[in-house]
């Protein structure tokens, strides 16, 4: 009898229950595709993987750094300028695969903002994994260049962390080991606008 009073307590109690807790707790949450580790993101990161997650698709057989899967945006994929690619320096790679007409104006913004996507989302899935951050340097040199064809083509940019300025030392600070020629030619972009 004591069992057929506990099941009608619970019975009348989780349609109460059902209705009162909020939609996420009842939902699990699914992860974008190239989030494949369990390691707590930063909230700056966390941000970018949710404003990236409808906009990057994942190829699962291509795993061109640290076994995140090959990132696709906007028809750009990831291994195809992948810094992995080449036996020069991350920035010192940057800077050859990612140049600008002078001024940068004319560049195809699309393009670019498309291979900064797929730089964000690498490094949130090796963030995620807890891996190496070599891909700190192309990431920043592709924001610096996106921030540059934006302020040459006249568009505002509002967030400070999103300037040329801004991302001039960013991409100094992750430079790593490179010549003085690439800082110098780093410093000279910064004011080709």
């Amino acid at each position: 009898m004591h069992l057929s009073t506990t099941a009608l307590l619970i019975t009348s109690i989780l349609p109460f229950l059902a209705h009162s807790l909020p939609v996420t707790s009842l939902v699990s949450r699914q992860s974008p595709c190239f989030i494949i580790g369990t390691t707590a993101l930063p909230a700056e990161t966390q941000d970018i993987v949710d404003a990236l997650a409808s906009t990057i698709t994942c190829d699962n057989s291509v795993r061109p750094l640290q076994g995140i899967p090959d990132t696709i945006s906007g028809g750009v994929k990831f291994s195809s300028i992948s810094f992995t690619n080449s036996k020069s320096q991350p920035l010192d790679f940057a800077l050859q695969t990612f140049s600008t007409p002078s001024p940068p104006s004319s560049a195809d913004l699309t393009l670019f903002t498309n291979r900064l996507n797929n730089y964000l989302a690498q490094e949130a899935g090796v963030r995620s994994i807890g891996g190496n951050l070599a891909i700190k340097a192309p990431k920043f040199f592709l924001a610096f260049q996106v921030a540059r064809i934006k302020t040459s083509q006249g568009i505002t940019i509002t967030d400070p962390g999103q300037t040329v300025e801004h991302l001039l030392g960013k991409v100094i600070k992750n430079a790593g080991r490179v010549s003085q020629a690439t800082l110098d030619e780093v410093n000279r972009l910064a004011k080709d606008l």
